[in-house]
């Protein structure tokens, strides 16, 4: 094995160019591939910033040439060499050091590599698993370099940004108090508190809201944050979030200062022009319109309610749905009626029921009429009603489902994305932001019978509203704000709660007794009492904002080691068993059964 004694690299591979002509040069890197052409040999040596071709001739020393030829894929190599320009006919445009080759001089293998269980280059077709199995391999590609190159530099651009506009980045405790509230947590056992266990953060919430008691006034953190729940595409157990709280504001400064922090990143890693300020949509009118509370914006297909148009038909499907206090809504995929053929309704169909509807119904207007499945159940002044209230014309398709309120959103909304998807109508160079306000402060929990938080416990209800608490818990607004890219929530926040007795009350609406509030969130509650500003904030998962921007489908394309959908990592195979000897220093007894 050969060092790199004597040897200072000059250059990264990926930033030479014709400028560079004449320059002697030393690269280090791995090669990609390695051409042999009789008396020349053509090899292409990569690293984080690109590919150079290093070319061996018959003017090379016999000893650097006869070396040359041994080197094979991933082998981890450094080359002296003068910078030469290539003759126009053998230019590679494809290449940003296309212009150019190196010259080899001298070439030293520094290590040598068993051959990869998958090729080291971009856009493989790779079983995940194997790709997660070989992450570091994975992680060598070019278009993973370039997702991690571009997740810091919208976190090297956040910070910046955000010290610009006087946030202060303080980190707050990894090891936490367990609260009730919100997704399960991790647990971590205490050596010297034996049955006793810390939490690791789902995110910084209580501390940073204390920050804001503490006078620090603005605070900003890239915080690790982690949940116990299950995962999908946008999803991880641990995940990173971009981190802020900021004292007496209201929700117009909040939004003002995270559009112009969008602006910028957008345009200092994509060159993207964004526009703001971004459309606002209170949270009642995306549901109704979208059946969303994350709509994607790029194409229409809104919902229409049809309900008084049909509450008095003789179909009791749409009946029942009104009188039941549920809704009666529609999409019309405008001009597809000729691609909605039975099979595709019919699977579009089961698809609805996924998101429990019981069905989907259809009318298809055609040139020589209607085809629909319901139409011989209503009169022609109601299906004329619906065909109005739809905006229907000849080549359009009405999908009309009937249910609870709930289950219509959910089913229709996502609907609306399939179709949208199905048949190719969204247009990807769209950038849709949009900011959702006026979220309900509660939602009903039927498996555990009482309301919970929509955000969470410390969330403000709007100043209107609040009297509301004790006779309409459902009814009461949240100064609550998510911004919206594409139909993917990229981040959220609400003005925070910082009066003790109101604090309480949320508590008390949430089923907690007073000892228990106390008991759980006594720290909080007794902070409260020494002047508490009003204060609020936001957090974005810059793992998703990095993905949408990166063009990927999934969030683990832009974390460096990821979990799949176990939460196990595969390279490293855990989580995995630990000795007794520390289960014992824990105070852990393990009640499972041996395989």
């Amino acid at each position: 094995m050969e060092t790199m004694q004597g040897l200072k690299r000059t250059n990264m591979c990926g930033e030479l160019s014709a400028k560079d002509a004449g320059k002697e040069v030393v690269l280090t890197g791995w090669a990609a591939k390695n051409r042999l052409l009789g008396q020349l040999i053509f090899l292409t040596l990569r690293d984080r910033t690109g590919i150079v071709q290093v070319a061996f001739n018959d003017e090379t020393a016999r000893d650097v040439f006869e070396k040359a030829e041994k080197v094979r894929s991933e082998y981890v190599v450094a080359v002296r060499g003068k910078v030469a320009l290539r003759t126009p006919e053998n230019i590679n445009p494809d290449m940003k050091t296309g212009e150019v080759e190196i010259i080899a001089e001298e070439i030293r293998i520094l290590n040598d590599a068993e051959t990869p269980p998958f090729y080291i280059e971009e856009g493989i077709d790779t079983n995940d698993a194997l790709r997660l199995k070989y992450r570091y391999l994975d992680l060598r590609r070019p278009d993973m370099q370039r997702n991690m190159i571009m997740r810091h530099k919208v976190a090297k651009i956040a910070r910046d940004y955000f010290d610009e506009q006087g946030f202060l980045e303080i980190e707050t405790p990894m090891l936490t108090k367990s609260t009730p509230e919100g997704a399960r947590d991790y647990l971590v056992p205490s050596r010297v508190h034996p049955g006793k266990f810390y939490a690791l953060p789902q995110s910084p919430q209580q501390y940073k809201q204390l920050l804001m008691l503490a006078g620090y006034d603005r605070y900003f953190q890239i915080a690790r944050c982690f949940r116990d729940e299950d995962l999908r595409a946008d999803r991880q157990p641990e995940f990173t979030q971009m981190d802020m709280e900021l004292s007496f504001v209201d929700i117009d400064t909040v939004i003002e200062i995270n559009e112009g922090f969008l602006k910028k990143v957008f345009k200092d890693v994509l060159g993207r022009d964004v526009e703001t300020p971004f459309l606002r949509l209170p949270y009642q009118e995306a549901m109704d319109r979208f059946g969303s509370d994350k709509p994607d914006t790029r194409f229409g297909m809104e919902l229409v309610d049809i309900s008084d148009e049909v509450k008095d038909c003789d179909f009791k499907v749409f009946t029942g749905a009104v009188e039941n206090g549920g809704s009666v809504r529609c999409i019309n995929a405008k001009g597809l009626g000729s691609s909605l053929t039975r099979k595709t309704l019919d699977s579009l169909t089961e698809y609805v029921k996924t998101y429990r509807a019981k069905g989907l119904a259809w009318i298809v207007v055609e040139e020589d009429g209607l085809r629909s499945q319901i139409t011989k159940f209503l009169s022609e002044d109601t299906v004329n009603a619906i065909l109005k209230k739809a905006d229907a014309e000849v080549g359009d398709g009405i999908l009309i489902v009937a249910d609870k309120n709930q289950v219509v959103y959910d089913a229709l909304g996502n609907l609306r994305l399939e179709v949208a998807s199905r048949f190719d109508i969204i247009d990807k160079s769209k950038l849709n932001f949009l900011w959702v306000t006026e979220f309900p402060l509660f939602e009903y929990s039927e498996e555990e019978d009482r309301f919970v938080a929509k955000h969470h416990p410390f969330t403000s209800p709007m100043d209107e509203d609040i009297e509301k608490l004790d006779t309409e818990p459902e009814n009461v607004r949240a100064k609550a704000y998510d911004i919206v890219l594409n139909g993917t929530e990229i981040g959220g926040g609400s003005l925070r709660i910082y009066n003790t007795a109101l604090q309480q009350k949320m508590f008390e609406k949430l089923g907690f007794t007073p000892e228990a509030a106390w008991e759980r969130f006594g720290y909080l509650l007794e902070a409260f009492k020494y002047g508490t500003p009003p204060h609020g904030g936001m957090a974005y998962g810059l793992d998703r904002l990095v993905m949408i921007m990166a063009g990927c489908d999934s969030i683990r394309d832009v974390i460096a080691f990821p979990k799949v959908q176990t939460a196990a990592e595969l390279m490293t195979n855990s989580p995995d068993i630990v000795d007794d000897i520390q289960l014992k220093e824990l105070a852990i007894s393990l009640d499972t059964e041996e395989e």
